[in-house]
């Protein structure tokens, strides 16, 4: 059986693209192969991502951020590029063989700001927000959106 290919695009690819990716591997490796990237990736995972998480059995630890650059320069193919942060979508170039866009922004998990807790508090929240959407209806593992879906001809080649 051949998998669906999913790319999740966020600016760093420390943070929301790495937990989608996560989910989606757990609750849909069966199905669809899942990778995720950033426009400017950070040298590490978030170690608040990485904790949340691996509450939830999900180890993120020896992972490390991807260019989104690198895989369209390498020519990876992807059914689906989903971006999950407001600034990134616009970006995004256009990956040979898309057949859809889904844009669905989430907060930024290294914008938290307060204590230590604090800021574990808003991973989780962020991290539980991105398990409801990948499981649920309008999820694009699900097979429909009901967010913004942009046709690929419409995106800007890479600078």
């Amino acid at each position: 059986m051949t998998k669906n290919s999913i790319l999740f695009i966020c600016r760093h690819n420390s943070g929301r693209s790495q937990i989608a990716e996560g989910y989606v591997r757990r609750f849909a490796g069966d199905r669809w192969e899942a990778s995720s990237a950033g426009f400017e990736p950070a040298e590490q995972i978030n170690p608040l991502v990485v904790e949340a998480m691996q509450e939830e059995g999900i180890d993120l630890s020896g992972k490390t951020p991807r260019s989104a650059f690198d895989l369209f320069r390498r020519g990876a193919l992807f059914g689906v590029v989903v971006t999950v942060c407001d600034d990134s979508e616009s970006e995004c170039p256009v990956y040979p063989g898309i057949t859809r866009r889904v844009h669905h922004p989430f907060p930024d998990p290294a914008a938290a700001t307060g204590s230590r807790e604090e800021r574990l508090a808003a991973v989780r929240a962020i991290r539980d927000a991105i398990r409801e959407w990948i499981l649920g209806p309008d999820s694009p593992i699900a097979g429909q959106s009901s967010k913004i879906e942009y046709p690929c001809l419409e995106r800007k080649p890479l600078p």
